[in-house]
């Protein structure tokens, strides 16, 4: 471009409308391009950078992080990041810049298998039916326990199973959780509930087990260590008896979408759920939070 011409956002803005509209673009699809451009060299803006016309990979990769982390729904970051990448297409048909930095497949929100429909979750009578029935004398200390842990940590079934005494600190009230992916392991705070459950378990039901010497947490009448099909048989009995539908990423999916209606902010989620990715965390829950916010406003 010549060095004689002030390059401003809004020329750039106005000679990619102008652009869009000799390329036969309908009006309502310009408006939406033109309206994702604006707010991101608006956001980028606010970041103290002034567009020139140059666009860079870190631009993208933070606004889309950005869009995440403040619970867009995936369709409208994926228009977005569409709408970028035409603009990214323009400012190198005009000499702006000489490369392609949105990258489409990187750079959109993948659903994850499944999640195109909402998660499915326990309603709130639901759980409290739960939590009523598991304090009666026909559950015993380590099925509360079970059920406490599914419900206040998140963890996978795999992941329960997995939980050796060592993992438990009483003390500092922490859940140390092996991921069983390249060794990863996460930290997860345990409520009060789950403390004194732990505290029933090990004081009572486990000591009499002739498997105590274990170095597993749950242990079965019958192993050293309870596997994913006793879990799975626990919960259907529960199941039957209280009417509910009920399996163990059912709990998952509660804990991860009531963090999210109480607040936390999506990175701490995925920390405490064990995704490796925030998009992975997104994909799921994202759709869910946004619907529970807008049947919230509705009540207004």
């Amino acid at each position: 471009m010549s060095d004689s011409i002030v390059i401003t956002a809004e020329t750039v803005v106005a000679d990619f409308e102008e652009a869009l509209g000799a390329d036969g673009k309908a009006a309502k699809t310009l408006e939406s391009y033109i309206g994702d451009v604006r707010a991101f060299l608006q956001w980028l803006e606010s970041k103290g950078n002034t567009f020139t016309g140059n666009l860079k990979r870190f631009h993208i990769t933070t606004y889309r992080n950005y869009l995440v982390q403040n619970n867009y729904e995936i369709n409208t970051i994926n228009k977005k990041i569409n709408s970028l990448q035409s603009f990214n297409q323009f400012l190198m048909d005009r000499k702006y810049i000489t490369e392609q930095v949105v990258n489409l497949k990187k750079d959109k929100v993948k659903v994850a298998g499944g999640s195109e429909k909402e998660v499915e979750v326990f309603k709130d009578a639901e759980v409290e039916k739960l939590l009523f029935f598991i304090q009666s004398d026909e559950v015993s200390s380590r099925d509360r326990l079970i059920v406490l842990l599914l419900q206040y940590t998140g963890v996978r079934v795999s992941e329960l199973v997995n939980i050796k005494l060592r993992d438990v600190d009483i003390l500092a009230m922490n859940l140390t959780v092996a991921c069983g992916k390249g060794g990863k392991r996460r930290e997860v705070p345990l409520k009060g509930d789950v403390i004194d459950a732990i505290k029933e378990y090990l004081e009572g039901e486990r000591r009499g087990n002739k498997f105590a010497m274990s170095e597993y947490l749950i242990l079965t009448n019958r192993s050293a260590k309870m596997d994913r099909d006793a879990v799975n048989r626990l919960l259907k009995r529960m199941e039957s008896k209280l009417n509910i539908k009920m399996h163990p990423h059912k709990f998952r999916h509660t804990f991860c979408t009531n963090l999210l209606k109480r607040g936390v902010g999506l990175t701490t989620v995925a920390k405490l759920a064990g995704h490796a990715s925030i998009q992975t965390t997104a994909s799921f829950y994202i759709n869910t939070s946004m619907k529970d916010k807008r049947e919230a406003v509705e009540l207004l």
